[in-house]
C-alpha cells in the first residue's frame, strides 16, 4: 500500500481527473441529454420497450438502466418497460456456444426487438464486436438506438442513423467514461421521472 501523502495525492489527482471528465463530458451530450429522455419516455408510453446491452462495466450499466425503469429511481411512479439483454446466463451461453459471442446481443434482438423499441447500446471504446452487432441488428428490426460511448465513438458512432442519439463521454479513460455513463444513465432517469411527475 502506498505511503498516506502518495495515497492522498492519488486520491486527489483521481477526483480531479473525473471533474474534469465530468464537465466535459457535460458540455457534449447537455444538448442530446434531454432528446434521448423524451425518447426513451416516448417509447415506453407507447407501449414499446428498451432493450440494453454492453459488457463487463458496461454490463453492469446495462442491468443498473433497466432496473431504474422497471422499478424506480427516485421517485414512485408507473412502472416501464426494460429488458437487460446481459443477465439470462443459459441464453447467453448457449449463443455464445452456437453462433460466437458476437451475436450474444443481435440474437437476443431478433427475438425480442420490435419496430418502436429502443436499444441502449453501451461500450467505452465504441468498438464491442457484440454491441455494434447488436446495433446492425437493432435496425434491422426497426429498433432505434441511443449509444453510450467514449473516445472518438469507435465504430459504433459510424453506424449510427439519422434517428439514433450518440452520448459521448469525453475522455479517453476507460475508467472515467464508465464514470460518465453512470451519471448519464442517472440524468436520464431523472428527466424521464420529472417529466412523468408533470404529466400526473
Amino acid at each position: 500500500m502506498p505511503n498516506d501523502a502518495f495515497a492522498n495525492q492519488i486520491v486527489t489527482d483521481l477526483f480531479a481527473a473525473s471533474r474534469q471528465a465530468n464537465e466535459a463530458t457535460r458540455a457534449a451530450v447537455a444538448d442530446s441529454l434531454p432528446s434521448a429522455a423524451a425518447r426513451i419516455l416516448a417509447c415506453c408510453e407507447s407501449g414499446h420497450k428498451m432493450l440494453a446491452c454492453g459488457n463487463g462495466g458496461s454490463a453492469g450499466d446495462a442491468q443498473h438502466f433497466a432496473s431504474e425503469l422497471v422499478n424506480r429511481f427516485e421517485r414512485n411512479r408507473r412502472a416501464l418497460a426494460a429488458i437487460s439483454l446481459v443477465t439470462e446466463s443459459s441464453t447467453l451461453t448457449a449463443i455464445a456456444n452456437d453462433a460466437g459471442y458476437d451475436r450474444v446481443f443481435s440474437r437476443q434482438i431478433e427475438a425480442l426487438g420490435q419496430t418502436g423499441d429502443v436499444l441502449l447500446a453501451i461500450s467505452t471504446s465504441g468498438h464491442s464486436p457484440n454491441v455494434v452487432t447488436a446495433i446492425d441488428a437493432a435496425h434491422e428490426r426497426g429498433l432505434s438506438v441511443i449509444a453510450l460511448t467514449g473516445r472518438d465513438g469507435g465504430r459504433m458512432a459510424e453506424q449510427l442513423n439519422g434517428d439514433d442519439i450518440e452520448l459521448r463521454a469525453a475522455s479517453d479513460v476507460t475508467a472515467r467514461i464508465q464514470e460518465m455513463h453512470l451519471l448519464i444513465i442517472h440524468c436520464i432517469c431523472r428527466l424521464i421521472e420529472d417529466a412523468i411527475a408533470a404529466e400526473d
